[in-house]
């Protein structure tokens, strides 16, 4: 074996072999394609390649800020012992889920609603709250699939472009309440930009603003913060505040693809979405037994607070290093400007294998990188000097 061969590279190529990649015609040639427009209002818009690959074919999946740790070891053999309960309807689990979940949030039972993972809750949300229209006060760049589903139903959306810091603009956000505001919206820690907001200072916002409007806080990535119960905005619910709070089991969890999450907030909006939209029913045995489970793995969701922060910290310096400039993340993503066309960039990572999200924001084009394992996040450097230093 030659010596200069190193573990990089085996790693690389033994994925490369594994995955099939070698032999795959699709990745040939990859034809421009425009960007995706999310809305016509928005700041941010994201480059797709054009083409349709199988995600087994990429060496390094770093695309969609999914957990590379899970499910458990435990969660995956409750999952295997409730196939065999197929036949049966999980109504009994998911009462006892919600039960956990209560005890652990500080509220009662009917202070929680499940959903197949927390943008279904959203969308069900934007479906119940504007159906006669009204408008939405959110971030901008946010997560944008409520302020879809709002404008589907015929809602319009006041974005509010984030602060120098690209935290929230609360007062801006304040200001763009009017009467035909039907909600706000806050992802925080905030997605794409992995940005978080100062936790007293929503507080205030929201117990100010939730007299005015209900205020719905995504809090998906607060799980992976070093002191989340000071961060998150459940308390308020407590305090009957109308403040809903999203958490999902996709990220720290590990459990994406198992699609379960669930809100919190008052019995009265609760019963506001219950009383026009389903809610355990759209959920899996499989799924449920999983969750129960791994509400009680606390080794292994720390393990995987662990090891995002290593990699974030290990990724942002050796990005720091190359000459960027990435913002300060506490999620399990990175996002930073690159000095490369968007699209050129995406469709030269995909043919290299490597799966990351390309957005142009502030008129400049990004790169969001998705704590995947060390080994990935190396892959993920030599290619992108390999792209960009070309």
């Amino acid at each position: 074996m030659n010596k200069s061969f190193s573990r990089r590279d085996w790693l690389k190529s033994s994925l490369l072999a594994t995955s099939g990649f070698l032999a795959a015609p699709a990745f040939s040639s990859i034809p421009e394609r425009n960007l995706v427009q999310y809305n016509a209002k928005s700041t941010l818009r994201e480059f797709l390649p054009d083409v349709h690959l199988a995600e087994t074919r990429l060496i390094a999946r770093l695309n969609a800020n999914e957990n590379p740790y899970g499910p458990s070891p435990k969660v995956i053999q409750a999952i295997a012992n409730s196939v065999s309960e197929g036949n049966r309807y999980g109504h009994g689990d998911a009462h006892t889920l919600i039960q956990m979940i209560a005890e652990k949030e500080g509220v009662k039972p009917s202070n929680i609603m499940l959903g197949p993972g927390s943008t279904d809750l959203l969308e069900k949300l934007a479906i119940t709250r504007f159906q006669n229209g009204g408008n939405i006060v959110s971030a901008d760049p946010s997560y944008m699939s409520v302020m879809n589903t709002a404008q589907a139903m015929g809602g319009t959306w006041k974005p509010v472009t984030l602060a120098k810091d690209y935290s929230h603009d609360l007062n801006g956000m304040k200001a763009a309440i009017d009467s035909e505001t039907k909600l706000v919206y806050i992802c925080n820690p905030n997605n794409p930009t992995g940005s978080i907001s100062d936790a007293a200072a929503l507080k205030e916002f929201c117990k100010t603003v939730s007299t005015q409007v209900p205020v719905f806080v995504d809090e998906a990535y607060l799980e992976f913060l070093p002191n989340p119960e000071d961060q998150t905005m459940v308390g308020l619910i407590a305090e009957g505040k109308d403040v809903i709070v999203a958490r999902t089991f996709s990220k720290i969890h590990g459990m994406a693809g198992l699609r379960i999450g669930y809100i919190v907030a008052t019995e009265e909006r609760i019963e506001s979405i219950t009383s026009k939209v389903r809610s355990t029913m759209g959920l899996c045995l499989t799924s449920l037994k999983g969750a129960i489970a791994s509400m009680q793995e606390k080794e292994f969701l720390a393990s995987c607070k662990a090891q995002n922060t290593d990699c974030r910290e290990f990724i942002t310096a050796e990005i720091v290093k190359l000459g960027y400039s990435p913002i300060p993340s506490h999620t399990s993503f990175l996002i930073f400007p690159i000095q490369m066309e968007g699209k050129q960039f995406m469709n030269a990572m995909v043919q290299e294998g490597v799966g990351i999200r390309t957005y142009e924001m502030y008129e400049k084009p990004w790169c969001r990188v998705s704590m995947g394992t060390h080994e990935e996040l190396e892959i993920f450097l030599e290619t992108f000097k390999k792209v960009t230093q070309a």
